[in-house]
């Protein structure tokens, strides 16, 4: 056993949260056939011609996320499309190309330290900056 030895390797077999658990190895192993990866290191499979198809009677496709934890918000939008069935061409196999505006995809950031906390948010720097035209509360004099 590598890494944390046995603690490791029970949670890799319990906790899906953390990434693949034996059960998604097992059928990627079986069933899955590897259609691509992303520049965060997200790597998308689907079902082999020939397997069963999903619930949905579509193909099943499945990602395994790079990192281990599994965070939806890492699939960039051409990979997201295909991940839920919108288009059925392959990210990799498109010739799209980004318009010079568009910025690269990053994961959603909320409830870490790089979350965007505007001015006057309670977590920037606990107080919001006066305007020109600002409100002066009422006092009884």
């Amino acid at each position: 056993m590598e890494r944390g030895g046995w603690k490791d390797f029970l949670i890799e077999i319990f906790a899906w949260w953390r990434g693949n658990t034996w059960g998604t190895r097992l059928w990627l192993a079986m069933n899955g056939e590897f259609v691509g990866s992303d520049d965060s290191g997200n790597q998308y499979y689907r079902a082999k011609k020939g397997s069963k198809v999903g619930p949905n009677g579509y193909e099943r496709r499945m990602v395994v996320y790079a990192g281990g934890a599994a965070d939806s918000t890492t699939i960039p939008p051409g990979w997201y499309g295909w991940m839920h069935y919108r288009t059925d061409l392959l990210p990799s196999e498109d010739t799209y190309v980004a318009k010079s505006w568009e910025l690269p995809h990053q994961k959603n950031l909320t409830g870490s330290p790089l979350a965007y906390r505007p001015d006057g948010s309670l977590l920037n720097k606990g107080e919001r900056p006066r305007v020109s035209a600002d409100y002066d509360a009422w006092s009884p004099e």
